[in-house]
């Protein structure tokens, strides 16, 4: 099965899976799991490397963790088509609970581009299931 992974859940795998709930890592650990992962994901977690901190300790750079995804965790980094940009600006924002984070628009639109189910621990997220996003909810 193929799954997108959100920013927190490469986070998760490359740092506690002890942060998965049983059904994920029940999922994660399938043989025939493909995990992918969106450039705006990626682009996520080199700012988290540069400005936060987050991964100094795992990686030398942030070149090496960007390389390490797809080399050391085998998930496969999804750029970004011009589709995924038009269902991003026909997505309908979740404003009830304050959900403005350009970044999970554009993962969530990617998910529904490519019609794949997304596994996030964002509880946020949910709203998106009535506009067509495919949410495995990571309830840690």
């Amino acid at each position: 099965m193929r799954y997108l992974i959100d920013t927190n859940i490469f986070i998760y795998l490359s740092t506690d899976h002890g942060k998965f709930s049983p059904d994920v890592m029940a999922m994660l650990s399938e043989p025939d799991t493909l995990l992918y992962i969106s450039n705006e994901s990626v682009r996520e977690l080199i700012v988290a490397y540069n400005n936060k901190g987050w991964g100094n300790k795992k990686w030398k750079t942030a070149e090496d963790m960007v390389r390490s995804i797809e080399e050391t965790y085998f998930v496969e980094i999804f750029p970004i088509q011009k589709e995924v940009m038009y269902t991003y600006s026909r997505l309908r924002i979740n404003y009830s609970q304050n959900h403005r984070d350009p970044s999970d628009h554009v993962i969530i639109s990617h998910a529904m581009t490519l019609k794949i189910p997304l596994i996030s621990s964002d509880t946020r997220f949910d709203f998106y299931r009535k506009q067509g996003l495919n949410l495995i909810f990571n309830e840690k």
